[in-house]
């Protein structure tokens, strides 16, 4: 996005501030990913998304964001979006006509773009779903609030659905967020260094080996002393044993899957999947969208 010009104060030159809605109309480039979020508070976005390289690669449209009003397909003079959910029961549940006529309104915009639903009882988001959804021309977000979304329109709509881990919250702005920004920072261009991808958590099926930086020594505590000596093998060899060491310890399915030699392509196993869907399945009639 080329910086609005600037007001001369004297020998003072200010710039106008950005804001939210500015950083979400970029010149996008050809084929940039996108995200279309539904929600009831869009102002809600980008948020952290703003910030950083996720925020420096929207204003240069390298990937683009766009947001659609649930409240707008609301039924009658007050826009309702719920209603009571059939059966009884607590809270209310998005209504099916209401949630269409926003799918429809995102497809419309962009028609190839997969629907996703932020839920506790999706998938698990991973770092290889993630890279999918990277290498795909964007995603449509739902995002939920109250008891959920009525099943009649996501099954409509082949809707998948995706956790971002075994708990509840309030609407699933946040979990939109957090899938967006686990996508598009694997976007080409959007982090200045890409070689660092490769050495982070879950790129090969490992955890992290543990980082160090200057001072050398702090507070009686030291670098490593293989780290200072500049033999590269013997670095190299020091963190994968401590990838192997951390993933033993604290992520058992992580390693399970990697000492197997699980096939890289089938991933979405390695954050757990197996044994968060016995999980999903005993809880899902606790756990609200």
């Amino acid at each position: 996005m080329a910086e609005p010009p600037s007001r001369s104060h004297g020998r003072v030159a200010v710039r106008p501030t950005l804001r939210p809605r500015d950083l979400m109309a970029p010149p996008e480039l050809a084929g940039a990913w996108t995200a279309q979020v539904i929600t009831l508070f869009p102002e809600a976005f980008p948020g952290t998304l703003g910030l950083s390289l996720t925020g420096r690669a929207l204003t240069e449209g390298l990937w683009s964001l766009r947001t659609i009003q649930l409240r707008d397909h609301g039924i009658g003079r007050h826009r309702n979006v719920d209603d009571t959910p059939a059966g009884g029961g607590a809270g209310m549940v998005i209504r099916p006509d209401v949630m269409a006529a926003a799918l429809r309104e995102a497809k419309a915009a962009a028609p190839d773009l997969p629907v996703v639903y932020l839920s506790p009882r999706g998938r698990p988001l991973t770092q290889g779903l993630a890279r999918r959804l990277a290498q795909g021309p964007g995603v449509t977000l739902i995002c939920g609030r109250f008891e959920g979304v009525d099943q009649r329109v996501l099954d409509a709509f082949d809707v998948t659905e995706i956790s971002i881990g075994d708990y509840v919250l309030t609407g699933g702005e946040i979990a939109a967020q957090v899938l967006i920004d686990a996508t598009v920072r694997l976007i080409p261009r959007v982090l200045g260094n890409q070689e660092s991808l490769a050495e982070e958590s879950f790129s090969h099926g490992l955890l992290e080996h543990p980082q160090y930086t200057k001072p050398a020594e702090w507070e009686g505590r030291r670098i490593p002393d293989v780290l200072l000596s500049g033999n590269h093998a013997a670095i190299s060899r020091w963190r994968n044993d401590e990838a192997e060491r951390l993933t033993k310890e604290r992520r058992p399915d992580l390693w399970r899957a990697y000492r197997d030699g699980m096939d890289p392509n089938r991933r979405t196993q390695l954050s757990g999947a197996s044994d968060q869907s016995r999980n999903h399945r005993e809880h899902d009639e606790d756990q609200s969208r």
